[in-house]
């Protein structure tokens, strides 16, 4: 079987597609733990994600919840999450987008990369229709 990214490669190509679906979910470990807990951080990190994955920002809400933060970012083409354990230094990261001109990888890279996860998990789903 093709890995994931070759398929979502595929069907990039093929402008017969009736739904461009790309999906990238994740768990973020030993994270920084300030960061973590830091609300409007959290939502600038989301912020500046979407762009970088080019997509188009419709909304961003954030909740305090005990010690941790649920960021909800609805954008045109889907939606980017991210929850987090401050008290694990743990998070999960999804970011769902239907625009063929969108990187949602690049979306997930650069929250990893910003919450400074020492350990980094993901999948991808290609939610497309052909």
């Amino acid at each position: 079987m093709e890995s994931g990214l070759l398929i979502k490669e595929n069907i990039r190509e093929n402008v017969s597609v009736k739904v461009y679906g790309s999906h990238i979910y994740g768990n973020l470990k030993n994270c920084n733990r300030a960061k973590l807990s830091d609300e409007g951080e959290l939502k600038n990190i989301v912020a500046n994600a979407a762009k970088i994955g080019k997509m188009t920002m419709l909304d961003l809400r954030s909740w305090k919840i005990d010690e941790g933060v649920s960021v909800v970012a609805v954008i045109l083409e889907s939606h980017i999450t991210v929850h987090t354990w401050p008290e694990y230094n743990f998070a999960t990261v999804d970011v769902y987008s239907c625009g063929m001109h969108t990187n949602p990888k690049a979306a997930f890279e650069y929250i990893a990369r910003e919450l400074e996860a020492e350990e980094v998990e993901y999948g991808e789903a290609d939610r497309s229709l052909a």
